[in-house]
């Protein structure tokens, strides 16, 4: 054992070393951040079951966006960045709706019906926005060098983005507030807000129903198989275009119900609203695992409990100033230290394996 570890420790490089001991120092200012945290009893243990459930509602929504991205690449192997304006894009769009619903009295007399028609609006506006971008800006790129597709994808970003501002106007728009959703619930001797736990299981309903299509339908069977091998899938007499047009329909639907319940949880929509939770919810891929769709899940849901919880667990234990302000600084430094550590991400063996 000791000569493997000389061994080892022989062929380590300086770059080895100084990441290790990056890692090493982190580690240390989350445990003391945390322990000084919990022993100065600056928050009591409902406040911190708050922090969790706010985190767990929140992580649904990043899992839901995440499954975008991680579909898209375990078919074609690359990054859709505009996938964030796919997320954008459904919700702003049902605004209209969900305002005049509000506006005629809808929402009041009939709120789940009204729910259910903005999710829709939502999840086709997404969907189809999702399948013409595969169509027009990916399509004719497939075969060419990853570099190319990326680079498309920032720019359909760009342009996605500002369409909206030109459509839709640059101004923040605020969603109609849902009566039935005032107040709290008491689940388990704990008051939670009606808001999160609607999100919370919504996103989990929406997530086991997305997995579900894809392990046992005939579409999700295809779309795996050219996951797997497009040429191998096309001799067995898939159609290769239509499955990778589904992946990313199904992407967009996710998306789109994604943006309904982050705009249920923020109120607000707005043309650059899909930059930071797409970046986040890229973050949660790579966590679990980009590729892996149960990756994406668990990703999801521990990236959004750790950014809820980290700035008032280890931030203000160390003395950090305004800590609430540095959450996204949170999942972004994540990013970063999966890349590096485990670029495979938490279950991403088979791509790895793959690669």
């Amino acid at each position: 054992m000791w000569e493997r570890i000389r061994v080892r420790l022989r062929h380590l490089s300086g770059t080895d070393i100084a990441l290790w001991l990056i890692s090493v120092v982190l580690v240390v200012l989350i445990v003391v951040g945390s322990i000084n945290s919990l022993t100065s009893g600056r928050y009591t243990v409902r406040q911190w079951m708050d922090f969790i459930i706010f985190g767990l509602a929140q992580g649904g929504v990043y899992a839901l966006i995440a499954l975008g991205y991680t579909m898209v690449y375990g078919v074609l192997h690359m990054i859709n960045f505009a996938h964030s304006e796919v997320f954008m894009s459904g919700p702003f769009t049902a605004y209209f709706v969900a305002n005049a619903l509000d506006k005629a009295g809808y929402f009041d007399s009939h709120p789940i019906i009204s729910l259910a028609i903005v999710f829709v609006v939502a999840m086709s506006v997404s969907m189809f926005v999702a399948v013409v971008l595969e169509i027009l800006a990916y399509r004719p790129l497939r075969g060419s060098p990853r570099l190319v597709p990326l680079i498309t994808a920032i720019g359909a970003s760009f342009f996605l983005q500002y369409t909206f501002r030109g459509l839709y106007g640059s101004g923040v728009k605020a969603y109609p507030d849902i009566a039935m959703l005032h107040g709290t619930w008491s689940i388990a001797g704990l008051n939670i807000q009606k808001t999160l736990v609607v999100v919370f299981i919504a996103a989990i309903l929406l997530l086991v129903g997305l997995y579900t299509f894809v392990q046992k339908t005939k579409i999700g069977m295809g779309i795996r198989a050219v996951a797997e091998d497009q040429q191998a899938a096309a001799l067995m007499g898939v159609d290769v275009d239509r499955m990778i047009s589904m992946t990313f329909a199904v992407g967009g639907a996710g998306a789109g119900a994604a943006g309904v319940l982050y705009a249920l949880i923020f109120k607000q929509v707005h043309f650059f609203m899909g930059f930071v939770p797409g970046i986040k919810a890229f973050t949660a891929a790579v966590l679990g695992g980009i590729g892996n769709i149960p990756g994406a899940m668990l990703g999801g849901l521990f990236l959004g409990v750790f950014e809820s919880l980290g700035p008032s667990l280890f931030l203000e234990g160390l003395g950090v100033p305004a800590a609430y302000q540095l959450k996204d600084a949170i999942a972004f430094t994540m990013l970063v230290l999966v890349l590096i550590f485990r670029p495979t991400g938490i279950l991403g063996e088979r791509i790895a394996k793959r690669a």
